[in-house]
């Protein structure tokens, strides 16, 4: 939800969106699997209770995309289970799902390189080739922090080339995030975090601790298992969703604003529905890019069997059990 006064209403087993008395939005409540409020947007006691029994999480996000926090029930703790989540932190699994994560996101940062370098007419493969130095050389690492050395600089590379391949209106020069300094970035930064509470809802709802994670360091209000998490998925569903938006002429220029001449770059609410709609789009999508299954899954049903798998691979304290989304 991105409209200012706006208020979210639990009525007739549905929920309805209105403003100043207009109905904007009414959907099922059985066909929601979560509510973004991005703005200055009420939510009745109604709603929340409602949706809190349900399991439906309710996320809090700035009109920027900096992510708050979000509403949760009380019914999907499994401690057992966090106990060993936390006592297999820094050990052999710990590397293990490392070499499985991060090789995933480099492979899948190569595919995406790949297409939009096939539709635009671009050569990147003095990129690739560095990248996939990088992807050998992981099997091999003895640390995470190796690893995600390695990580880094395939990150740099595949930025820059995909620096080579968006329209020159929206040229950037590598990641910026707080603020972000180009629209590029902006969309990036919002993409991510709802990323983050998509992937932070289904981590707790399978209960698993957001805080305990595997590959990124521990710091003070950082939720690691959602970081190591969205590695596999930063490729796939946001940049990918990002280069579409833009080469694809869907969003402009004008779709975005600095605030009081800031540094940073916004969505207008304009921008902001277009795109929420494609995000939205992209989720239901329908791949075959998880290797256990011989079944068509949407994007937004690929994330929970991920987590489902990591779950299990955590039950069972044996990293090969995860195996990460692989783009073809």
């Amino acid at each position: 939800m991105s409209e200012n006064g706006a208020s979210v209403h639990f009525e007739k087993n549905y929920i309805t969106v209105k403003l100043e008395q207009k109905v904007l939005t009414k959907v099922p409540i059985e066909n929601l699997e979560a509510v973004y409020i991005f703005s200055s947007v009420q939510v009745t006691s109604q709603t929340v209770i409602e949706c809190l029994k349900r399991g439906i999480y309710i996320s809090y996000l700035s009109k920027g995309g900096i992510y708050y926090g979000r509403l949760q029930s009380m019914g999907h703790v499994n401690v057992l289970r966090q106990r060993k989540q936390a006592m297999l932190a820094d050990t052999k699994f710990s590397l293990e799902l490392a070499k499985r994560i991060i090789s995933g996101k480099i492979h899948n940062q190569e595919i995406v390189l790949k297409r939009y370098a096939r539709s635009e007419n671009k050569d990147v493969e003095d990129i690739v080739s560095k990248m996939r130095q990088s992807f050998r050389k992981i099997e091999n690492c003895h640390t995470v922090a190796e690893i995600m050395g390695y990580e880094g600089n395939a990150a740099k590379l595949y930025f820059e080339g995909l620096g080579r391949m968006v329209e020159k209106e929206f040229a950037f020069k590598g990641r910026s995030k707080r603020p972000p300094k180009d629209e590029f970035n902006s969309m990036l930064s919002l993409g991510y975090s709802i990323l983050v509470s998509e992937l932070y809802g289904r981590l707790e709802n399978k209960g698993l601790n957001p805080y305990f994670g595997f590959i990124h360091s521990d710091r003070e209000n950082h939720a690691t298992l959602v970081s190591d998490m969205m590695e596999e998925w930063r490729a796939t569903l946001i940049d990918s969703t990002v280069m579409s938006l833009i080469n694809g002429h869907e969003i402009r220029k004008e779709h975005f604003r600095r605030d009081n001449g800031a540094d940073g770059y916004y969505l207008t609410k304009e921008g902001l529905g277009i795109y929420l709609k494609k995000y939205d789009n992209k989720m239901r999508t329908e791949v075959k890019y998880l290797d256990y299954i011989d079944y068509a899954a949407s994007f937004r049903t690929s994330l929970d069997l991920q987590i489902n798998r990591l779950a299990k691979a955590i039950e069972e304290e044996d990293a090969s059990i995860y195996h990460p989304i692989w783009l073809r």
